[in-house]
């Protein structure tokens, strides 16, 4: 088995309440996610919290955007921490979390994720390391949370 730390960040021109708002809120996602494109058909279910700690959230859809599930198990100010579990196509449980930092243009971002690599995906992980295969996604999210934020009404 092994570790692995996925981590990218960005300034968003925005509030850090209205940015909290776009992670907390896993109804927000589909505005930002950087996953949203993979399956136009993808099947969406939300239950528990509207948003905050309980959330949650899972998904079906193609070969490509799997299964699998996010809950909100962390909901503070400034950071906010989500346990995410892939049924499909491989199985997996790690943590992400959204740490919100107050800059004098909005608001950094960084987005975290961690967990282990094991089975297939730890053989993977030896040639093409996690934040190879994840990476790019993060910083499309990241830019797609911006846009999210500067195109949404103010709180």
């Amino acid at each position: 088995m092994a570790e692995f730390e996925v981590v990218r960040s960005a300034v968003i021109t925005a509030e850090p309440t209205r940015v909290r708002k776009l992670i907390d809120d896993f109804h927000e996602w589909t505005k930002w996610s950087p996953w949203e494109d993979l399956d136009p058909q993808i099947q969406r279910s939300y239950s528990g919290a509207a948003s905050g700690v309980g959330a949650r959230y899972a998904w079906s859809g193609n070969r490509k955007a799997g299964a699998g599930s996010m809950e909100i198990v962390a909901s503070a100010e400034h950071e906010i921490g989500v346990r995410l579990r892939f049924l499909k196509p491989m199985k997996a449980t790690n943590q992400v979390t959204f740490t919100l930092d107050p800059v004098e243009t909005g608001t950094e971002v960084t987005w975290r994720m961690s967990g282990q690599q094991s089975g297939l995906m730890g053989l993977v992980g030896k040639f093409i390391p996690m934040d190879k295969l994840v990476g790019k996604d993060f910083e499309k999210g990241l830019a797609r949370l911006q846009q999210a934020a500067a195109s949404a009404e103010t709180p």
